[in-house]
């Protein structure tokens, strides 16, 4: 690491590592601060405050049910752990998760992915509850034992400190590294400082900005970089969570960070080096801004879908095959049973009304078999699946039953 790319308060800030590392040096990254200057943000920042009030406007009016989907807690999962190197699809992972039996998942990678989603199911709806009193050592131990338990390359025990030295950068060799995070035994004191200032206690509590607390604490935890690995997942997992701790309906900011991961990792490193904060914190804007215009994007595609849907065939009133129709946006990957269950009808019933569905090209079946039958909303997949920030491919409506071609989503 060269210290003529550290700020002199960062400097300050440097230990020597212990042995055998121990020509080199460790930085105690500086508390989270107020008052930090980001005059350069200050634009983005106002938009991101408005995207946030646009969100709550819209939950609270509409009651629109696909700003808290399951389907964006499984892609959150997805694009976060592809970060890291973790590759599944979001197809994939709801096939398991709607379909199949967890404990047959045959890829590693898979698990890993599905159990970060699990953890914002159980998680936000506490963050909810709690408030902020949710932060804490423990939660960030939580967090990290739930995504690493299943990575079989983890060397050490998923939930624990790192007991030896790490750095960022170099290619394996440390004299080369961008960032030497805190030795072993000063990361209890630093993960404290990024608790308290997730708390948001205090007088301080009234002039905090959510999307500067979420930057800098993202940041800070970044830096002080608990664990051996897992730490950029656990760090993407704590946003939503902020988010929900204060009555804000949780954006997932991870399908953006994965389409900008050059500038999310220079945002990170002129942050930790020279305590740049106007980068990160207009990242993060820019990433709130980007992601509430992807929601809204994704909304006007699935209602031009369902107008195209009832197009191809008409649909009783109040029949179950109708109401699947509003179910396919949160379940694109579905079994009969699990489809009864969701209607509260029963098998033959939600049989018959998937056959309707297939019969009108909304649902195909994947597997082939006789019994154990998938079924998917290619359509809907297509929406959900696509890159960030790509329009959506979606049926042309020209009024003849079950003639549908493709365009471009909504412009």
């Amino acid at each position: 690491m060269n210290r003529q790319h550290l700020a002199h308060a960062v400097r300050e800030r440097l230990v020597r590592l212990p042995a055998p590392y121990d020509n080199h040096y460790g930085v105690v990254p500086p508390p989270p601060e107020d008052g930090l200057p980001f005059p350069g943000a200050l634009d983005r920042l106002v938009a991101a405050s408005a995207a946030l009030a646009r969100i709550q406007t819209i939950a609270r009016d509409m009651a629109d049910p696909y700003l808290i989907s399951r389907i964006l807690t499984r892609r959150e999962a997805v694009s976060s752990s592809s970060i890291e190197g973790t590759n599944s699809t979001l197809d994939e992972l709801l096939e398991i998760d709607d379909a199949g039996d967890p404990a047959a998942v045959p890829s590693g990678q898979v698990r890993q992915v599905r159990e970060y989603a699990l953890s914002l199911d159980r998680l936000l709806p506490q963050a909810r509850a709690r408030g902020t009193a949710i932060f804490d050592i423990d939660l960030i131990r939580h967090l990290h034992a739930e995504v690493m338990r299943s990575d079989p390359d983890f060397a050490d025990v998923p939930g624990e400190w790192r007991r030896r030295v790490v750095w960022i950068g170099g290619t394996g060799n440390i004299a080369y590294s961008t960032w030497n995070p805190p030795p072993p035994d000063r990361i209890a004191g630093c993960l404290t400082e990024t608790v308290e200032y997730l708390r948001n206690e205090g007088m301080q509590s009234m002039t905090r900005n959510l999307v500067v607390r979420m930057a800098v604490s993202h940041a800070h935890f970044e830096a002080v970089h608990p664990f051996r690995d897992g730490n950029g997942r656990v760090g993407r997992l704590l946003l939503p969570l902020m988010m929900a701790a204060e009555g804000q309906v949780p954006l997932y900011l991870s399908p953006y960070i994965d389409a900008h991961k050059g500038a999310y990792y220079a945002a990170l490193k002129g942050a930790q080096q020279r305590l740049d904060w106007e980068a990160v914190i207009g990242f993060v804007a820019d990433a709130v801004v980007a992601t509430t215009d992807e929601l809204m994007v994704t909304r006007q595609a699935f209602a031009r879908l369902r107008a195209a849907w009832e197009v191809r065939r008409r649909f009783r009133r109040g029949s179950a095959a109708l109401r699947t129709l509003d179910l396919l946006p949160h379940y694109p990957v579905l079994t009969v049973r699990r489809l009864a269950s969701l209607l509260d009808v029963t098998t033959p019933q939600a049989g018959q009304a998937v056959g309707q569905l297939v019969a009108a090209g909304i649902l195909t079946e994947r597997t082939g078999y006789a019994r154990n039958r998938i079924f998917a909303a290619g359509e809907v997949l297509a929406i959900v699946s696509r890159p960030f920030g790509v329009e959506p491919i979606l049926p042309v409506l020209d009024g003849g039953e079950g003639a549908a071609g493709l365009s471009a989503g909504p412009g």
